[in-house]
């Protein structure tokens, strides 16, 4: 695909589409009464350019062989997931609105014997880059030239078997494969230095044998370019660490960490959606 990261109408529409997904995941969890807006925000600039530019798929065949593929290792960050895949076309926006209800084809977190478009049922914490080895060991067996990208939560490389996996990538030189690293800094308890520090991140990665990226996980343009710089890249596993921010784009989820895992009640949904109408009508007069 070529590096289209410099087209300003580009960025405008990608950064228009990430705002209304943040307004969708946020009528989302208020409807539900649960769920984790923090990390699904914080999430979403990297899904979004992600769907809407970057990957080859197609709503119209999910199972397309020839398709790149998407895995959500944090999978409690769903709603960004669940919102791009409706406004991609994969099942109808009517369907966000029943988010965690019994029935519902949107659970709590990601399965794919429920949602079309979701690749793999994530949400136990560590599995999705294991996941992602196997599918992308599979294209290189199968002479296939799809990528795959897997999106994990800092919180979540506590994991041991995340590390296992790690050296697993390598290993096996799976340059179709590419990790993003939602490095929002916070966890369900606390700041994630204060729990087990994974600074310095760049280092740690690199001893495994992966080829490092750092971005600002919030500026499309970097997003883009670090995503085409990772196809390029050969012999190695890419791993794109994102500076981002927990509840992106919502002032006082912003850092928040007691929205990690609770849902706005009406005050807040009110003021939520105040706030990203606004950010919404500055970009379209931009």
């Amino acid at each position: 695909m070529q590096n289209h990261a410099h087209d300003k109408e580009l960025i405008k529409k990608l950064n228009l589409k990430a705002v209304r997904v943040r307004k969708q995941i946020i009528e989302m969890l208020y409807h539900a009464k649960s769920g984790h807006p923090g990390g699904s925000l914080s999430a979403t600039d990297a899904i979004v350019a992600l769907y809407f530019h970057h990957m080859r798929h197609n709503p119209k065949n999910p199972g397309d062989p020839d398709r790149d593929r998407f895995i959500l290792s944090k999978g409690h960050a769903a709603p960004a997931l669940y919102a791009v895949l409706a406004e991609s076309g994969y099942f109808s926006k009517k369907e966000l609105l029943t988010l965690r209800q019994v029935g519902s084809i949107l659970q709590g977190h990601p399965a794919n014997t429920r949602t079309p478009g979701v690749e793999v049922s994530t949400g136990s914490l560590g599995q999705g880059l294991s996941f992602g080895i196997g599918v992308a060991l599979a294209g290189k067996l199968d002479k296939k030239n799809y990528n795959v990208y897997v999106l994990i939560g800092d919180g979540e490389s506590e994991e041991g078997q995340v590390w296992e996996a790690a050296a697993s990538a390598s290993h096996h030189k799976l340059d179709n494969l590419t990790a993003l690293l939602d490095r929002n800094m916070l966890q369900i308890d606390g700041c994630t230095e204060d729990i087990v520090g994974l600074e310095s991140t760049k280092e740690r990665w690199a001893a495994f044998g992966w080829n490092i990226i750092e971005i600002d996980g919030h500026d499309i343009k970097q997003i883009l370019d670090a995503l085409h710089e990772a196809d390029s890249y050969k012999g190695k596993p890419t791993m794109i660490i994102m500076r981002t921010v927990k509840g992106r784009g919502v002032s006082f989820m912003e850092n928040n960490v007691d929205f990690h895992g609770v849902a706005p009640n009406e005050e807040e949904y009110k003021q939520a959606m105040k706030e990203l109408d606004e950010t919404e009508k500055k970009l379209m007069e931009d």
